[in-house]
């Protein structure tokens, strides 16, 4: 049970994963960018009514990502995965 003043494990993660972005300008075309690819087309006719990607591409991306198999329990996402990918769709887009 969450209580006030607590965080979850995954909003303790968005704000890391947050912190890490938002002092890196050079990076905020590249997570827009990203954040606008992965939102699916009509977010807003489903629940839970929110701008985030399916659950199974974010699943199919964790094992790709932190290996495993479907369904096998990982860690949270971390802040410098989340900045070296940035990094590199940042220079992917500069050299295509």
């Amino acid at each position: 049970m969450q209580t006030a003043g607590s965080t979850s494990k995954s909003d303790s993660a968005f704000l890391s994963i947050f912190g890490a972005v938002i002092v890196r300008p050079w990076l905020w075309v590249a997570a827009l960018s990203q954040a606008y690819r992965l939102v699916p087309h009509g977010w807003w006719r489903t629940s839970p009514f929110l701008p985030v990607p399916s659950r199974d591409y974010l699943e199919f991306r964790l094992v790709t990502q932190y290996g495993g198999g479907h369904g096998v329990a990982r860690g949270s996402i971390r802040s410098e995965d989340v900045v070296d990918y940035l990094q590199w769709c940042r220079r992917w887009s500069s050299e295509n």
